[in-house]
């Protein structure tokens, strides 16, 4: 089995990089039959800014530039996709929501018609998602942070293209507490990756209620 895991932090020493670590050390203990890919959207400079180009693509009027394909095409290879990223402003950062906005297209993320019909193209694809917090639980619960992540990230982007998201963390105080925690969870989630992913059943209805 083959993941993806995507890294959306600057500094390759950051607490985001070692979790993104963690899991992929996880994931070839569960198995040495396993691989996995690290992509770095910082170090390879991915250019997050949806441009005519993008917006070309989206109305279906030309291919996805070579960067936006080179992204299908490690997705395509995937089993799982794994996102992880620090939490900015209760939500993730702009080079990993520019890296969707411009990858997660028209015509291969789901296809939508002039008529309003929706076809939902990547119901294959299992997706777990780290977010990686500096406040603590009491905030996010106080606040409904949590649950407008879950409403944004898993069900506004994902479930619209009908991923299954099989898992998703918020790995919280981040910038306080002692990293072992969260470095065991990573592990952990690496180590359980494709057994959990192999629960998740879409068999063509939506997997959230709210939909």
């Amino acid at each position: 089995m083959h993941a993806l895991i995507v890294v959306a932090h600057h500094d390759p020493q950051s607490l985001t990089h070692s979790l993104a670590a963690q899991v992929a050390e996880g994931l070839s203990l569960a198995d040495p039959g396993n691989s996995f890919e690290i992509a770095d959207l910082s170090a390879q400079a991915f250019d997050p800014r949806f441009t005519a180009a993008d917006l070309a693509v989206h109305h279906r009027e030309a291919p996805p530039p070579a960067d936006v394909a080179a992204e299908q095409a490690r997705i395509d290879r995937a089993d799982a996709l794994v996102l992880v990223y620090p939490v900015y402003w209760w939500s993730m950062p702009a080079l990993l929501k520019g890296w969707i906005d411009r990858v997660f297209a028209n015509g291969w993320a789901f296809d939508f018609s002039s008529d309003a019909k929706l076809v939902k193209k990547l119901r294959h694809l299992r997706v777990h998602l780290v977010g990686v917090g500096g406040a603590d639980g009491g905030t996010y619960e106080r606040h409904g942070y949590a649950d407008a992540m879950k409403t944004q990230i898993d069900h506004g982007i994902f479930d619209y293209c009908g991923v299954c998201v099989v898992t998703s963390e918020l790995l919280l105080e981040s910038e306080t507490q002692d990293p072992t925690a969260h470095m065991d969870t990573a592990r952990a989630l690496g180590r359980e990756l494709f057994t959990v992913s192999k629960r998740c059943s879409n068999n063509g209805t939506d997997l959230f209620p709210m939909a």
